[in-house]
């Protein structure tokens, strides 16, 4: 009997049934969910390689050339609990195409852009589909792999692994597109991801098309968190240009600091919220929650100051340095794919994702060392492998770990506070390591005044890496022990309990 005679109840019904019975279907939806999250992952790093030629193409000065990242993180991480809430009320699928179709729209205008403001507002609408396209995905992976433990384990370590590795790989294919084609086409790729990742998930993907349990949108508390993470992104943003004293560091935080509080006061009382406060209440989730944050703050340290010894201290250029990091992402695939099918099914989180931070803060100790002759493979390599199978330990679990045992009318929000924590943990990560390396670089000047300027300056450059690094490790290593606290011992039943 076909779909239209039975009606769109019986409908729904049966594409959940078909969506959690074995076969190939499921893995073919996992891999349209996974393309959709490298693009939303890969772009992150991408643009950062298109912006000096956009620069100069357009003629824009470098103020406003930060507005570019700092326009999208705002828009992203202000949104994304909002929109995880709407793929709950009008369905996860539904919110996934419509993120698709406006981030490919956005990267359309913001490739034929001719001026700065319309490459600006390409990239905040970009921000914004993203908020919806994220939350949506990891919430139907979450969904259509519910009932089966192992399944479910090796869907996340895949879907980690594509969460981590975007960055590297956004690397690499930056530098290509630039130097082959145009720094248009880092925004132009995406077209094509997202065209090839919508047909997919009109034809693969199953999912209800909203959830009756879910009847009211809490507009206040949407507002509330909304404003409150904007100012908690865009005072960490300002701190990394203007320092922690600035009225313009100052004043967003704690706005945003009194806006969450907020939010968490209606979050308590009322009866529909955006936000259920048992989703991070609960040890094991908010375990996990907290594991993705670190990870968000210290890949920081690895990605954007390694890069800068590479290109700065070694002279590499961005296609180089970007290859160079394509080994931590082979690493950390290995990683989730043991972590989420092997180690966490088996002994539960609370010893691999301490263990992973521990990798990851054994690697930036090991990248303490590096110095001005240093070589790729002796000095650098070991640290990249070291620090992709951590990282991969990590995410393979943790964003399992952070949507398990949720409600189906919960899912969205839970899966796009796991995007939250990443985007926030990041902005932390980048105003705090900022703030680390310029006080380093000003330290180690102001104890060598009588060093030849340019070596004075190489120097300094370094120390402020090494300082960096020390802090990224410090970093990690009080998140494997925080998470070994707080997460309880043994196995979890992976699997959906509603």
């Amino acid at each position: 009997m076909n779909a239209e005679l039975r009606g769109p109840d019986t409908a729904r019904a049966t594409d959940t049934v078909n969506m959690r019975s074995p076969g190939y279907q499921r893995w073919l939806a996992l891999a349209v969910l996974s393309l959709a999250q490298l693009m939303d992952v890969l772009d992150g790093t991408i643009i950062n390689i298109a912006l000096p030629s956009a620069q100069q193409d357009l003629g824009f000065s470098s103020d406003s050339r930060e507005w570019l990242v700092t326009g999208y993180a705002l828009a992203y991480g202000s949104l994304l609990l909002f929109g995880g809430r709407l793929s709950d009320r009008f369905g996860r699928k539904r919110l996934f195409l419509i993120g698709l179709i406006g981030f490919a729209a956005s990267s359309a205008v913001g490739g034929a852009s001719g001026t700065f403001e319309v490459l600006l507002g390409a990239r905040i609408a970009q921000g914004v589909f993203a908020a919806a396209l994220a939350p949506a995905a990891l919430s139907l992976v979450s969904v259509t792999f519910s009932q089966n433990a192992s399944e479910r384990g090796r869907a996340f370590a895949v879907f980690g692994a594509v969460s981590g590795m975007g960055g590297a790989i956004g690397l690499t294919a930056g530098g290509l597109l630039v130097d082959a084609l145009s720094w248009r086409w880092c925004l132009y790729v995406n077209i094509a991801i997202a065209c090839v990742a919508a047909l997919g998930a009109v034809v693969v993907v199953r999912d209800d098309e909203s959830d009756d349990n879910v009847r009211t949108l809490d507009m206040p508390g949407a507002f509330a968190i909304a404003a409150g993470l904007f100012g908690i992104v865009f005072g960490f943003t300002n701190s990394a240009t203007h320092g922690w004293s600035d009225l313009r560091t100052m004043l967003p935080l704690i706005v945003g600091a009194i806006l969450i509080a907020g939010f968490v006061q209606r979050e308590r009382t009322t009866t529909h919220p955006l936000l259920p406060l048992s989703i991070i209440l609960d040890r094991t989730r908010g375990a996990a929650y907290l594991a993705i944050a670190i990870v968000g703050v210290g890949a920081f340290a690895v990605f954007l100051y390694l890069s800068y010894y590479l290109q700065q201290t070694l002279g590499w250029s961005a296609l180089h340095a970007g290859v160079a990091f394509l080994p931590f992402a082979f690493a950390l695939i290995v990683g989730a794919g043991i972590s989420g099918s092997v180690l966490l099914p088996r002994f539960g989180p609370r010893p691999v994702i301490p263990v992973g931070c521990i990798f990851a803060a054994a690697a930036l100790v090991l990248l303490t060392r590096i110095g001005l002759d240093s070589t790729y493979s002796a000095g650098v390599l070991p640290s990249i492998l070291l620090s992709g199978f951590g990282t991969g330990l990590v995410f393979g679990s943790a964003q399992n770990v952070a949507t398990f045992d949720v409600d189906s009318a919960d899912s969205g929000v839970a899966s796009a506070l796991v995007n939250t924590m990443q985007q926030v943990g990041g902005s932390i990560g980048l105003a705090v390591f900022t703030s680390v390396s310029v006080s380093a670089v000003d330290h180690y000047l102001a104890d060598n005044p009588n060093r030849n300027a340019v070596q004075a300056q190489t120097l300094a450059a370094l120390s402020s890496y090494h300082t960096v690094f020390w802090a990224g490790a410090a970093v990690f290593l009080g998140g494997a022990l925080l998470t070994a606290c707080i997460f309880r011992s043994g196995k979890l039943p992976l699997v959906a309990t509603q």
